[in-house]
């Protein structure tokens, strides 16, 4: 079935109007990383990560919450100091310049808890660049970590604010119609397949982001594997994410562990994906 689907990718990528940007690292940017669960980061954009690391560029990881609620181990707080433990040791695999650990309990954390770390974080990095979650998931810790990260940039200085947003997908694809740059990971796909074998606890679930980046290649008509990026200013992000989840219309799926159905993932919310790409929701001036 993939490779069924694959030749729809590929002839969507031929069709494609608007071709997203190349993107590399001209080093020397300070970055962070947002991450919803321990293995968000590395399902979602290691390969990018990668990339930064290779231009020298300093790379900080922030995991909001501990993933204890995953079913791969039956007790909480096992599978919590598992999922710590798979965090590091990928963060050493991917070679970056520190990680830091929040780790709220999953299902039990306060938005405004996590706005203040992220906020005091923000500051303390004073990065160019976030890489985040977005609105465009399903998963509600996803979500509610999007929210507390919209509400941390609105209260932070001018000064600590980034200069670019990078929206990355973790479990729903982003819309080609969305995604304006696009990471060619092929020459670290080794690197990345490390990183995410690093998370065993979760080895059903990461299958998927393989396909998907194999999908993105050929959407983007790259030989190997991609990853896809929204880049938008922080005052768009915030505006898309000031309001709690409980507002935004639950309409996405993501891919599943069979093929079967991965276009579905990407027809799911198709509507809502433009809507919020065509900037009808409201924007902001500042943050």
């Amino acid at each position: 079935m993939e490779q069924c689907w694959s030749l729809g990718f590929a002839a969507a990528g031929s069709l494609l109007r608007k071709q997203a940007r190349r993107w590399a690292s001209p080093g020397g940017q300070r970055i962070l990383i947002v991450a919803p669960h321990p293995d968000d980061e590395a399902v979602g954009c290691a390969g990018t990560i990668l990339r930064h690391v290779q231009a020298a560029d300093r790379v900080c990881l922030a995991v909001a919450t501990d993933g204890r609620q995953s079913t791969a181990i039956p007790d909480p707080e096992e599978m919590s100091g598992q999922r710590k433990r798979e965090a590091f040791q990928a963060a050493e695999l991917l070679h970056i310049d520190r990680l830091e650990w929040i780790g709220l309990e999953e299902g039990a954390w306060n938005v405004v808890t996590l706005k203040e770390r992220l906020k005091a974080l923000m500051v303390a990095v004073a990065p160019d660049i976030i890489y985040a979650p977005s609105r465009i998931d399903f998963h509600p810790e996803h979500l509610r970590v999007a929210h507390a990260l919209a509400l941390a940039l609105s209260e932070v200085e001018v000064s600590s604010l980034p200069a670019r947003m990078r929206v990355y997908p973790i479990q729903v694809p982003l819309d080609p119609y969305l995604v304006n740059l696009v990471t060619d990971v092929s020459a670290v796909r080794l690197q990345c397949e490390a990183v995410l074998r690093a998370y065993v606890s979760q080895a059903p679930s990461i299958h998927c982001a393989r396909r998907r980046r194999r999908y993105s290649a050929l959407l983007h008509r790259i030989r190997g594997q991609a990853e896809e990026l929204w880049e938008l200013p922080a005052a768009r992000y915030v505006a898309l994410h000031r309001e709690p989840p409980v507002s935004w219309p639950e309409v996405f799926r993501g891919l599943r562990n069979f093929s079967l159905t991965d276009p579905l993932a990407y027809l799911a919310g198709l509507r809502e994906r433009r809507r919020i790409g065509c900037g009808r929701l409201p924007v902001v001036d500042r943050p």
